[in-house]
């Protein structure tokens, strides 16, 4: 079994392993108590943070270890939105952030807050340009991530520190899927992130907030963690977690030039093997080790089955797989194809015969796919509505989920004249993003879209041969 999500959560480090294992037996005290044993677990949980801290870039005393990733960018936007209550309430955030930093957005909006959401480029970068100007004077925290966790593009951090610093705005970063790979530069304020991204063991999690940063703590007040972070320290964790921080780091130089040159390798080859493919994500400045690629006429969750059964183990931000009914807000927010979408994401360690082996299966299993579900390959006819009087079709796709209504859009658009007009009848979200991103890929004009009785109207109109 090859497993390629490592973006979701890396396979544990041997080292944390190792030092999770050795934790267990000298941590397991009280690390505020002046006896000899509550003595060893505070020297261990020093050791860690300053080792964390390192990697990080920070000082020991702005590190602060927490029960999870999401735990930390939640308690570092509330704490950091408290402290600067008198500034004002009014947050920045781009649309590719993670769910958790989004999820904080809206319980501030819920909480009489306001929320500027920064658009992305098609690459999933956002213009320092563009956030730049969403700052304001009552502006209390700005939120980007150092790389997008779908689609592995690098964020201009540096450049929009850089403005937040001379607007006298704090910038939280959340680095959980970079970290792995070097420290964040530039000046940001706040930063997180999650030990499970980079080989150590789930349930810990970074919170660094610099000197001078108004941070006011929400709930009652702990006296563990300076006051940042309730509960006792889970010291064996901990442990693991920054000594897995450190391994990495070691060997990142290498194990990055590695896994780029595969990712390039799947990134040239994926196009080349299946037709109607779209790579997304921007193609230099990204992570070394994650790539995304969506399938036109594919249904996502069919598709990361089949290569289950072939041994691979691929994650999906396709608005048609098992966890959710609506198209990633990544994707979305990016305007690119959101069908068949596949997030490839290699562990440190991936071999090269491994990622040839998921280039020989995966035409073959996307080819299954698209016949399970009546795809075109040829243009067949299919029942529609004709009006072909004045040049025009209508597809009824109402209640079909994608993908669908591209299909059968794609079955039609031979039937009429060049110059002739397509309208698709959906009620499913994917197909706003869908309809027009195939509309690209075959050179085809997007008219816009016109409410319907029970739906919306897609208008394609056809430009030339297919």
């Amino acid at each position: 079994m090859s497993y390629f999500d490592a973006a979701s959560s890396a396979p544990l480090h041997p080292v944390a392993r190792q030092a999770l294992q050795a934790s267990l037996d000298e941590g397991w005290a009280d690390p505020a108590r002046l006896y000899r044993e509550g003595r060893r677990a505070r020297l261990l949980l020093d050791a860690a943070r300053e080792a964390a801290a390192d990697a990080v870039g920070c000082r020991p005393d702005e590190l602060v270890f927490t029960s999870s990733g999401t735990r930390a960018v939640h308690d570092g936007i509330s704490g950091a939105l408290a402290g600067r209550r008198r500034v004002g309430r009014h947050l920045i955030v781009s649309a590719v952030e993670h769910s958790s930093v989004l999820h904080s957005a809206e319980v501030h909006q819920g909480q009489g807050g306001t929320v500027t959401e920064v658009p992305v480029l098609r690459t999933g970068a956002v213009s320092p340009d563009a956030y730049s100007a969403a700052l304001r004077p009552d502006t209390a925290l700005a939120c980007l991530q150092s790389a997008n966790h779908e689609v592995g593009t690098e964020q201009p951090v540096a450049a929009v520190a850089a403005a937040c610093r001379e607007a006298g705005v704090p910038l939280l970063v959340d680095a959980a899927q970079s970290l792995a790979w070097g420290p964040v530069e530039g000046g940001w304020s706040l930063l997180t992130g999650s030990a499970h991204k980079w080989g150590g063991p789930s349930g810990v999690g970074l919170l660094v907030v610099r000197k001078g940063v108004r941070y006011a703590p929400q709930g009652p007040v702990d006296e563990r963690e300076s006051g940042r972070a309730p509960g006792f320290e889970n010291i064996p964790g901990i442990v693991a977690a920054a000594a897995a921080l450190r391994a990495v780091r070691a060997e990142a130089a290498a194990e990055s030039a590695r896994l780029r040159e595969l990712t390039d390798r799947i990134r040239a080859r994926v196009p080349e093997l299946v037709p109607d493919v779209e790579v997304v994500g921007d193609p230099m400045r990204r992570l070394p080790h994650l790539l995304t690629f969506s399938c036109l006429y594919v249904d996502g969750e069919t598709l990361l089955h089949e290569l289950d059964r072939e041994g691979f183990s691929v994650s999906s931000g396709s608005s048609c797989t098992s966890s959710t009914l609506t198209p990633s807000h990544v994707l979305k927010a990016m305007g690119v194809l959101t069908e068949g979408n596949v997030r490839v994401s290699l562990p440190s360690g991936t071999r090269a015969q491994d990622v040839d082996r998921f280039l020989d299966v995966l035409p073959g299993t996307v080819a299954t796919v698209r016949e399970k579900l009546g795809a075109p390959v040829t243009a067949p006819a299919v029942s529609v509505q004709d009006d072909s009087l004045d040049g025009s079709l209508v597809v009824d796709a109402l209640g079909k989920r994608c993908p669908i209504p591209v299909i059968e859009l794609a079955k039609v658009i031979g039937d009429v004249p060049v110059g002739g007009t397509i309208r698709v009848l959906s009620d499913d979200e994917a197909a706003r993003l869908d309809i027009p991103a195939w509309c690209e890929m075959r050179g085809q004009e997007y008219l816009g879209e016109e409410p319907t009785e029970k739906g919306t109207a897609y208008v394609v109109r056809r430009q030339a041969p297919l």
